[in-house]
């Protein structure tokens, strides 16, 4: 019985690796198109009826009625290849298209008369799709080699706009300006000095770091690195060795019976980590991070590992990655680096998520009081700045929990592209109790970022999906910049007079 019990424990999906297949968060929900057409059957009937008829529905009929996201079956992977390979054939077709009519538009007057008049006489114009399947003659060839020789481009993998890690815009990288240039330089005098003004630090990092010294920069802002220069590469040596240590002593007891639950629960999380991109689908990372997350939860057995502190392990692995890394990391193979370059970048991710959780352990201690103090703190501030918004959540039944819950566990990594999140961090590590306190504050800008499009819905499931589901699939530096200036101005109005909030 045991063995058969420890050969269910372990049993993996041949799919994907991990124990069960993996779950899109707010931003990824499930390609499913049966679901996709329901939902929107659903919303184009429910929109036609009169409003006095729409009554709110229960958090629990909610609940009933709404596909699990945990449960994806043989036949849904089955809907969900085929739907891929639709989209991927209208994508190309439509690409195609686009670039057939954008060089016409381009080619000159003179330039399109002469190449109508070098073109075969024999040459037909198709009309329909029912005469190209019926053309089949010499004479059409020349009109089908040159729309061919067009589309001909060579093809290249896509990355989902959401899964680019990149922290520009999402219209492209800019060269650098002269502004940025000598930000780039102010920080580089910082971090060169003999003892770093850590106080000038933040203060210049708090509308963003260059990527080019941002992995330095989250190290001394995390309080990891000292501000000495002369002690930063024996700290460095040190804290590594001591991280490996850890390894040597603890990680051999995750298959122990009380340890066992706790490495059960990382290893079926991980997979689930940032789905879209496939740096985080290696097997290699998969494993540093098993390792990081398991030395973290022995180490800290008042809250232990809980879901959601799998996420915030993916921000320093990446900016410590791209220390190493010039190109784009999305896609980037990790075995191509080396031995040691592999071991700093695990153990600097720990220590720098140690940091991080140590001031908000309290989201997940025994029934996390911190995220449910948060929580009711952000209640009452939106119904101070917004009292529309919030009457509408009450008129239809919603509840702060039941969508900020997330936010405060993931710190909106689920509700975020992450890039997004890394241009985030840069501010809350240059403010202080920035992942506390501040937080609250860029929640609350968030939501009422979304003011237009929550008093628009009109219905407990409408409200909901929207809440879950975010479109922040473009969004870059400059959104961000406006959010968090948005959540300064709230937190210089509310925060030293907390009495301006409660009621």
């Amino acid at each position: 019985m045991a063995a058969e019990s420890s050969k269910q424990f372990w049993k993996r999906s041949a799919k994907l690796p991990g124990s069960i297949q993996p779950v899109y968060g707010a931003q990824h929900p499930p390609l499913d198109p049966r679901l996709s057409k329901n939902f929107i059957k659903e919303r184009s009937k429910g929109n036609s009826l009169p409003l006095k008829n729409k009554k709110a529905s229960s958090f629990h009929e909610f609940a009933r009625n709404t596909s699990d996201a945990w449960d994806i079956g043989d036949d849904e992977d089955e809907d969900f290849s085929s739907f891929q390979t639709l989209n991927s054939k209208v994508a190309k077709a439509t690409a195609a298209q686009v670039l057939e009519n954008h060089s016409k538009l381009r080619m000159k007057p003179e330039r399109a008369q002469s190449a109508l008049s070098e073109m075969p006489t024999n040459c037909k114009v198709i009309k329909s799709s029912s005469e190209a399947q019926l053309a089949r003659s010499p004479e059409d060839a020349c009109m089908r080699n040159a729309l061919h020789k067009q589309q001909s481009l060579p093809l290249r993998p896509i990355i989902p706009l959401v899964a680019r890690i990149s922290d520009q815009n999402a219209s492209g990288a800019p060269p650098m300006t002269v502004r940025e240039k000598t930000r780039l330089e102010k920080f580089r005098q910082l971090l060169s000095s003999h003892n770093t003004d850590l106080d000038e630090l933040r203060k210049c990092s708090w509308p963003g770091v260059p990527r080019e010294v941002r992995p330095v920069t989250w190290r001394l802002l995390s309080g990891y690195l000292p501000a000495n220069k002369e002690r930063r590469k024996l700290t460095l040596q040190r804290k590594r060795e001591e991280y490996f240590g850890f390894i040597e002593q603890y990680y051999d007891s995750r298959n122990e019976e009380h340890h066992q639950d706790t490495y059960r629960q990382i290893h079926i999380d991980i997979p689930r980590t940032n789905p879209l991109i496939p740096l985080f689908q290696q097997p290699l990372v998969q494993e540093i991070f098993e390792r990081i997350l398991f030395i973290w939860a022995i180490r800290h057995p008042a809250s232990g590992y809980v879901q959601g502190i799998n996420d915030l392990v993916t921000p320093f692995f990446v900016v410590f990655l791209s220390e190493h890394v010039e190109e784009d990391v999305e896609n980037f193979d990790v075995t191509t680096l080396s031995q040691d370059v592999l071991r700093s970048i695990e153990a600097d991710s720990f220590w720098c998520m140690s940091k991080l959780l140590d001031g908000i352990q309290d989201n997940y201690t025994f029934a996390q009081p911190g995220i449910q103090k948060k929580v009711k703190a952000l209640e009452e501030l939106v119904s101070r700045i917004d009292e529309q918004v919030h009457n509408h959540f009450r008129k239809y039944e919603v509840e702060y929990l039941q969508f900020a819950f997330r936010w405060m566990n993931n710190l909106l990594m689920r509700e975020l592209p992450l890039r997004c999140t890394i241009r985030l961090w840069d501010t809350y590590q240059s403010e202080p109790e920035g992942f506390s306190h501040f937080h609250l504050y860029v929640c609350a800008a968030f939501l009422i970022k979304w003011r237009k499009e929550i008093l628009d819905e009109e219905d407990f499931q409408g409200l909901l999906m929207l809440l879950q589901n975010l479109p922040t699939i473009h969004w870059g530096n400059e959104e961000i910049g406006l959010l968090l200036a948005e959540a300064y101005r709230l937190k210089y109005m509310f925060a030293d007079a907390p009495n301006h909030y409660r009621r």
